[in-house]
């Protein structure tokens, strides 16, 4: 079974992508660090059970001989709410059972966190990036735990795309959230956040 565990916002460069979700949601991010086998690096939002993601190229970091995740290597534009994130507790078997691409197991850590990630060999998601990104957290420890409580929380994550119910027969049975809504149109990931100052969106 999957579970809900992040929704990613891919940038250009860190900064940029910091200031954009600090804008749009009216709080500030907190946490975060560098992914080095990725060469990339993040800053994070605790939204209670979930957390979101602003994440980028580490321009200092060397770059790897392979693609990085969610497709950053190709990422232009201002930044944007470009992927969401599944947990499982056997990574191996829900791989198996999912679309061809969806990357295989590799064994990442950072600071005191340790997970395995399924990885696509192109760096691309099944679905043109709309399936979620796999991941089992190693231990106890999970970053929505230890960040400080914004005040934020999602209410509605709408994903469009042209084969949504091939997308949604892909998760049936898999993964059951309220707040998860597959709709049939132009690729789009859309969030809907309860905030302090009312209802605020990311897309």
């Amino acid at each position: 079974m999957l579970s809900f565990d992040h929704l990613a916002v891919s940038a250009g460069t860190l900064a940029e992508g910091v200031a954009a979700v600090e804008a749009a949601l009216g709080v500030a991010l907190a946490g975060g660090g560098q992914h080095p086998h990725m060469g990339t690096h993040n800053r994070l939002l605790g939204l209670g059970d979930l957390y979101l993601e602003v994440i980028a190229i580490d321009p200092v970091a060397v770059r790897p001989a392979w693609p990085r995740w969610f497709d950053l290597d190709h990422f232009t534009g201002p930044p944007r709410l470009t992927n969401w994130v599944a947990r499982c507790t056997n990574l191996a078997a829900e791989v198996a059972a999912s679309p061809a691409g969806v990357g295989q197991p590799v064994a990442l850590a950072r600071g005191a966190y340790r997970w395995e990630m399924a990885v696509p060999a192109d760096g691309r998601l099944p679905f043109d990036g709309g399936f979620p990104a796999l991941i089992q957290w190693l231990g106890p420890l999970h970053p929505a735990q230890a960040l400080p409580d914004s005040g934020v929380r999602l209410t509605r994550m709408t994903l469009t795309h042209p084969s949504a119910e091939a997308l949604r027969a892909a998760l049936d049975g898999r993964l059951a959230d309220d707040r998860i809504a597959l709709e049939t149109g132009p690729l789009h990931l859309h969030a809907a956040f309860s905030t302090p100052w009312g209802t605020r969106v990311l897309a």
